[in-house]
């Protein structure tokens, strides 16, 4: 069975090769500078409108005061984002890859660019698919906002399909019910925050964020995956949410963001109009630090408690970071202190089940790893550091109607080998945490496992 499907993949994969190669074969490549000389365009969006499928378009160095409208797939190349400028001073976007009203659009590529001073986000990616988004700098996006309003859409001027956009208008990079995607080797700075992956037009699946450097972006996370109501949804009873499903978020660093409002510096979110989705994604091999309410969070906001149905927060896996010194979280997810991680449902009560929480380095923080969700949360092989709180159950502290969490947080290496509590060990905070058997050195010598009581 294994030999015939090995088949059926290379004559897949040579299909894709052959209409890959008639592609580039019938592609032409249009180019843009400033004064249109040379016969190439004086605008972006002239050549884009004026482009076939699959086209290649190269923009010279350069300023161009635009909002880009990409309908087709086709590639635009800057010269690279120290050269190559498009300011949208003025202007809702710097570059809009439009899947909405263009179904089906896929197979676009926008690198080599500085985008920046756009109203609301610098690169907005709606319903779209194989969307490429590389080595562009991102800056200063976001001018309408910050918003903070009682209803979702608080960003006037806004389209429809932007359901929840309180607070930051949308971000430097947005991705709305896009798949497949790659966003890879950016510099995002300055904007309200960083990149956001939402799901108000369809299902957000299996994307890809990595590489990027996203920083100083102070009114909410570096990177977050937040689940809102469908695009015509109205309350009280917001539909289900499409969700955001086996993303990846890798090898970013995000720092310093959120620090005025309050932001992670990656964040799994529901935004609690509505039964939301935020499952199976992994944030592995991130630097995350200096961050406004934690280093990764994990909040939901509806389910049992307020007699709603429950958040789908289930099966994220949160792997390998590097976590220190970021801020406390607080309102319905509080901490008692600056905090690393934070599985927390708040006062809804949504269960979050099946997270991975390990081979993580967190120090510096007054708590490492908090949760408070009526469920067993499972955190294994990590580096404790700091001194203070490693493992914190933070259900009473948040005041919580049912109190019941619990979690198995055995073989983890507490900052020192005598295990949790000890002198210059991270000690454990609040009730119903395993910490017996830990580990006498830092993962990966995870044979080496301490046995005793809890001190």
């Amino acid at each position: 069975m294994r030999i015939v499907r090995f088949h059926k993949l290379l004559v897949t994969g040579c299909a894709i090769l052959i209409s890959a190669f008639a592609q580039n074969v019938a592609a032409a490549t249009l180019c843009v500078n400033t004064t249109g000389s040379a016969g190439c365009y004086s605008k972006i969006q002239a050549a884009v409108s004026h482009a076939a499928p699959f086209d290649v378009i190269r923009v010279a160095p350069g300023t161009y005061n635009e909002d880009v409208i990409i309908g087709i797939p086709l590639s635009l190349l800057g010269s690279g984002a120290g050269l190559t400028t498009i300011d949208a001073t003025g202007l809702p976007n710097g570059i809009f890859v439009d899947g909405y009203d263009n179904a089906s659009l896929r197979h676009v590529t926008v690198a080599g660019f500085t985008v920046k001073n756009a109203q609301f986000e610098g690169i907005l990616v709606v319903s779209a698919a194989d969307v490429t988004i590389r080595i562009n700098h991102v800056l200063d996006n976001d001018k309408f906002g910050p918003v903070f309003s009682s209803t979702p859409s608080g960003c006037a001027g806004q389209p429809a399909f932007e359901t929840d956009e309180n607070g930051d208008c949308g971000g430097a990079i947005h991705l709305v019910g896009t798949t497949n995607s790659i966003a890879a080797d950016n510099l995002i700075k300055g904007n309200a925050d960083g990149i956001l992956i939402s799901d108000e037009t369809a299902e957000a699946h299996d994307n890809l964020i990595i590489h990027n450097t996203v920083i100083d972006n102070p009114l909410d996370c570096g990177i977050v995956l937040a689940s809102h109501p469908p695009v015509g949804s109205t309350p009280p009873d917001y539909a289900r949410h499409f969700g955001i499903d086996h993303n990846t978020v890798a090898d970013n660093i995000s720092t310093n963001n959120g620090v005025k409002v309050g932001g992670a510096g990656v964040g799994l979110f529901s935004d609690g109009a509505g039964p939301g989705r935020t499952s199976e994604n992994t944030i592995i091999r991130n630097v995350l630090t200096g961050n406004g309410i934690a280093g990764v969070a994990l909040h939901t906001h509806v389910g049992p408690n307020f007699g709603a149905p429950p958040d789908n927060m289930d099966g994220n896996q949160i792997i390998g970071n590097y976590i220190a010194g970021n801020l406390a979280d607080t309102g319905d997810t509080a901490t008692p202190g600056r905090v690393g991680i934070n599985i927390n449902s708040g006062g809804g009560g949504s269960p979050v089940v099946r997270t991975v929480i390990t081979l993580n380095t967190i120090t510096d923080e007054d708590v490492d790893i908090a949760f408070n969700t009526p469920a067993t949360v499972d955190i294994h092989l990590n580096d404790l550091r700091g001194g203070k709180i490693g493992v914190a159950n933070v259900c009473a502290y948040d005041h919580v109607a049912t109190c019941n969490s619990t979690s198995d947080a055995t073989e983890n290496y507490w900052g020192c080998p005598a295990g949790p509590g000890w002198p210059g060990c991270t000690t454990v905070y609040g009730s119903d945490i395993l910490s017996n058997p830990w580990l006498l050195l830092p993962a990966p010598n995870e044979d080496e496992v301490g046995s005793g009581d809890n001190q």
